[in-house]
């Protein structure tokens, strides 16, 4: 079996380039982030850059978003190189008989992680779950459209006809054309490009 889901292992990747870096990075993961998986990542760095990694694990939808506001005392204080809020809707699925309420309770925690990303001029990687709309055959994210609207970049990750590789594939960037691919494969320490 697989080590880890690809995007949780993306956002390992990112967060452990980013403390080797000597940056600070907080992130908020819904569904359960594992501990094994970042030292298998950072390898013997594991142990020395964990003092600057700031883990923010809610329980619900609403305690997603009080932690959102938390973060901001740990970005005030340790000025991270890097935000990342793993699963953003995981937890927002329970709430979806809130209806409009769940929707724009949503978009606030959004917005508030763009908010972070101006103010404290850091990047925010934010994952999401998608599903196929079979009447439009098209691809949408969870939460509506307010979260494809707020994105700058948006790389949507896929499995292959081929066991084990998965593409990363460019759905949306300010200055690059959209369909870029990349394909891979989930290895112990990461992701091996083909």
């Amino acid at each position: 079996g697989e080590p880890a889901s690809g995007k949780s292992t993306l956002c390992t990747i990112a967060a452990v380039a980013c403390l080797r870096a000597g940056r600070a990075v907080v992130y908020i993961d819904s569904e359960g982030f594992s501990i094994e998986r970042f030292r298998q990542i950072a390898g013997a760095d594991a142990e020395t850059i964990a003092d600057r990694f700031f883990l923010f694990e809610p329980v619900d939808f609403d305690h997603q978003g009080s932690m959102i506001l938390e973060a901001e005392k740990v970005l005030k204080a340790h000025k991270p190189g890097l935000l990342i809020m793993d699963s953003a809707t995981a937890l927002y699925r329970t709430d979806l008989e809130k209806g409009r309420d769940a929707m724009q309770a949503l978009t606030r925690q959004m917005l508030h992680l763009l908010g972070y990303a101006k103010r404290y001029e850091l990047p925010v990687i934010i994952t999401n779950q998608v599903y196929m709309d079979t009447m439009k055959n098209t691809y949408f994210g969870l939460g509506g459209t307010a979260l494809e609207h707020l994105s700058k970049v948006i790389i949507r990750l896929e499995k292959t006809e081929m066991q084990g590789v998965r593409r990363a594939r460019l759905v949306k960037h300010r200055s690059r054309p959209e369909g870029a691919t990349f394909d891979y494969t989930i290895v112990e320490d990461g992701i091996l490009v083909r």
